[in-house]
């Protein structure tokens, strides 16, 4: 069929037209095409078109009388409009663009509603619905994935620094402080780390003073505390977060964004004091897993499924972005998510062997820009 298979409108003198032929004869073709080659070539296309909407239909009616699924012919209704890039005139140009992005949405509905024929006509048998190319499904490909049935990361895992926790041989302890440049002022960072102290199981606030992080850690250690959350703020907004595993680390440090406090969640659900649930989503990388697990360790692997709490950690992009929800069942067959909040977004700038520490420490991860060789490239 032909490619300008768009609905007709009709003239002054009673003859049906086609709105791209329309469209291309007022900008003056495609591809350099003069405005007759164009009508001659729209004359010529006419007649096949209908020829073989008549056949198709024949033969369709022929198979259901066989009672056999009917041949649903594949049809390319894509439509590229005509460049309007040359036309000076801002509003010719506005109404061109408008004309043509009305063809492509009337030729999309067009391949919908042919996809949806085929999937009626064939039923299993039809084709797969195609998979839309995303930056995440045509990422590069990377050395470091982790596979279910690799022996090397299990046997990793069963002996990191993370291992104790999974095997409930200990409790999350965390401590919560902010950076040395905290305003009274700052509307969010205070009310962020009070959600966080409501969200996260054994959190405990404490302000930051005087004392270095190095001192921080130490007094840690002898209080024993499993991990430290650190909030630094800038302007009066939280923008970093450090999260240091104690008592030998690993320590990371995120960018922190999009900040929406539990009291703006809309129609949210109030915490219990139940352990949540927890999701980790698309940690695929060898660093990506490490991550995960240092999320882990902050929640106590011991969920209480009467609170129906579940916390999820999703990677997309190696943007890391929390979101916190109560499932309510609403029958024996139908539930439904209620979200409790906050919501903020976390962004790796970097992964440091052990304990923090700025000037002699060994990092695990840092980005360069030789390492980021597209946009399709990705670490997590």
């Amino acid at each position: 069929m032909s490619n300008n298979n768009t609905e007709p409108t009709t003239t002054k003198s009673g003859k049906k037209r086609s709105i791209s032929a329309g469209v291309e004869k007022e900008v003056g073709g495609v591809g350099g095409q003069t405005k007759n080659k164009k009508r001659k070539t729209n004359q010529t296309t006419t007649t096949p078109t209908t020829t073989t909407t008549t056949t198709t239909t024949t033969t369709t009616t022929t198979q259901n009388n066989d009672t056999t699924p009917p041949e649903v012919p594949v049809v390319d209704f894509a439509y590229s409009g005509p460049s309007v890039a040359h036309i000076k005139d801002k509003t010719k140009r506005r109404e061109m663009s408008a004309q043509i992005r009305h063809i492509k949405n009337v030729e999309k509905r067009k391949r919908k509603q042919h996809r949806l024929k085929l999937q009626e006509a064939l039923g299993d048998k039809a084709p797969p619905p195609q998979v839309p190319r995303t930056l995440e499904n045509t990422r590069e490909p990377d050395d470091t994935m982790v596979q279910p049935t690799d022996e090397e990361i299990k046997e990793d895992t069963a002996t990191d620094e993370f291992a104790d926790y999974f095997e409930n041989k200990t409790t999350p302890k965390i401590l919560i402080t902010t950076g040395l440049n905290l305003q009274k002022r700052g509307k969010e960072t205070v009310p962020f780390i009070n959600d966080l102290v409501e969200v996260i199981p054994n959190t405990t606030f404490r302000r930051r003073k005087n004392y270095t992080l190095k001192e921080i850690v130490q007094f840690c250690k002898n209080e024993s505390y499993t991990d430290v959350i650190v909030i630094q703020e800038d302007h009066g907004r939280a923008h970093s977060l450090i999260l240091c595993h104690l008592p030998n680390g690993p320590t990371a440090v995120f960018r922190l964004s999009s900040i929406v406090l539990q009291k703006n969640v809309f129609n949210h659900a109030k915490a219990t004091d139940h352990f949540p649930e927890l999701i980790l989503n698309n940690f695929n990388t060898r660093l990506g897993h490490c991550i995960g697990r240092m999320f882990s360790t902050l929640i106590p692997q011991r969920p209480e499924f009467l609170g129906r709490r579940v916390m999820t950690f999703h990677n997309q992009r190696d943007f890391i972005f929390f979101r916190q929800h109560r499932y309510i069942f609403d029958s024996e067959k139908k539930a439904r998510l209620q979200e409790i909040g906050p919501r903020f977004t976390l962004k790796l700038k970097y992964l440091q062997h052990g304990t923090f520490d700025s000037q002699f420490g060994e990092y695990e991860f840092m980005p360069k820009k030789d390492l980021v060789t597209s946009r399709r490239r990705f670490f997590l």
